[in-house]
């Protein structure tokens, strides 16, 4: 196919050497497959602000840093360089957090460069060499289910044992390949011990896929690894190898109103989002 214009930078660097075709378009990127020498990858385009529906949410970019003042004060303004360092903040926290969990040893697809706001990466891919699907264009057995869920549940693990937290993690965001299932879509992962709302987080993210998992198991709907998951880790006690009971006892004591209303406005955020990457074809 005809090298788009946001990859003509990299073909001219060398670092791809034909694009082969369009994978997919998401509400916040483009993928492509490339050859690079023998090897077959992705290319991850980053649509431009103005083109894209994800909302960078503050929650999301709590503790993120900048580099200057200068910085800090064109985003807080909202002016045309603050969107842009906003933009470039937002980018870099995917490739940053791939290249932190791809050394922590969990499964991600591997980085091999950020140029231009492209970021070429390993094809993940399945039993027959083709792209792997979503895990929402999957059905599964009983079996296969507790599987899988043990698996990702143990990657949740990993990741926050390496001081991160996905912060979107479904079955939209995690493609089964031939050995199992990986982790993809990283802009709004947040730093676990920075992040004011990291177990909120977390706990959603653990919620997502005991959700999605209890369609074809319907036991793991009555688990409760997330609550279980955060208080080994705030306690300093979390390992990725860590045996979970998936059962937890909650303290009583005062509700927190602007923590239960949060959450309904999470919920409703989620569902839109999720009906909206229903709705988006992939290629």
């Amino acid at each position: 196919m005809k090298t788009p214009q946001r990859l003509q930078t990299l073909v001219d660097e060398g670092l791809i050497d034909t694009v082969v075709r369009q994978l997919m378009s998401g509400k916040e990127a483009m993928v492509y497959v490339v050859r690079c020498g023998e090897e077959t990858r992705c290319a991850k385009v980053y649509k431009e602000a103005d083109k894209r529906s994800f909302r960078q949410a503050v929650d999301y970019t709590e503790n993120r840093r900048v580099k200057n003042t200068r910085e800090a004060r064109a985003m807080a303004k909202g002016t045309k360089f603050g969107r842009k360092v906003t933009e470039a903040i937002w980018q870099s926290a995917e490739v940053d957090a791939l290249y932190r969990l791809a050394a922590a040893g969990v499964r991600v697809p591997t980085p091999h460069n950020f140029l231009e706001g492209v970021l070429l990466m390993d094809l993940v891919t399945d039993a027959n060499g083709d792209a792997a699907p979503r895990l929402n264009d999957v059905a599964f057995s009983p079996e296969d289910a507790r599987r899988h869920h043990a698996s990702l549940l143990r990657e949740v693990m990993r990741m926050l044992c390496a001081g991160v937290v996905h912060g979107d993690l479904s079955e939209f965001n995690v493609l089964l390949a031939e050995d199992g299932p990986v982790i993809i879509d990283l802009p709004q992962a947040v730093d676990a011990a920075g992040n004011n709302h990291a177990k909120r987080m977390l706990l959603r993210d653990v919620e997502n896929l005991r959700n999605f998992f209890g369609q074809y198991e319907p036991a793991l709907l009555k688990t409760h690894y997330g609550d279980e998951i955060w208080q080994l880790y705030e306690r300093g006690l979390l390992r990725p190898e860590t045996e979970l009971a998936g059962t937890f006892v909650r303290e009583s004591g005062p509700v927190d109103l602007s923590n239960v209303l949060r959450e309904v406005d999470d919920a409703r955020a989620e569902e839109a989002a999720r009906l909206l990457r229903m709705q988006t074809p992939r290629q």
